[in-house]
């Protein structure tokens, strides 16, 4: 429950260190995602995206930017916060499951949670920004390709040489 916390918390931190690149900015917040669920589990990994999450909506300024309330989660960047839930989940379970010290297989499964961040978050900004598929792909996902991969690669690092 303490390192559920911690991620919550490192969480929220990562959404401050932010380079704006369009509507959806970049943050470190995946990092600590991805790790989340790499570290911590299925369980315990989404239950601190769960508790990131609610604590922006409950009006705490954890979202990047500083942002909060239930009007972020309806705005343009609400998927991908939703995806932080879902991609922890996943993550958590591929470990569980098959996890090892096998960076390349840790690398995939990571990669897999942050193509579940990022099909949240594009499903989601179709829908709120009314745009087509690729209008969102080319504003929600092709910036953030390099710097996700520099995430996935820091996030697999850690998850894989460090155990919780």
């Amino acid at each position: 429950m303490v390192y559920a916390s911690l991620f919550a918390a490192l969480t929220s931190i990562g959404a401050y260190i932010t380079v704006p690149l369009g509507p959806i900015p970049f943050t470190l917040q995946m990092v600590f995602v991805l790790m989340a669920g790499a570290m911590l589990g299925s369980k315990w990994g989404t239950i601190s995206m769960v508790v990131y999450v609610l604590l922006g909506i409950a009006g705490l300024p954890v979202f990047s930017n500083g942002g909060s309330g239930l009007g972020v989660i309806l705005g343009p960047t609400g998927g991908y916060l939703i995806g932080f839930i879902a991609a922890a989940f996943i993550i958590g379970y591929l470990f569980e499951m098959n996890g090892s010290n096998n960076l390349l297989k840790n690398g995939i499964f990571v990669t897999i949670g942050s193509v579940v961040i990022f099909c949240f978050g594009l499903a989601h900004l179709m829908i709120v920004a009314d745009m087509s598929f690729m209008q969102a792909v080319t504003v929600g996902f092709l910036p953030f390709i390099l710097p996700g991969i520099v995430k996935i690669a820091v996030a697999t690092g850690i998850a894989t040489k460090y155990k919780i």
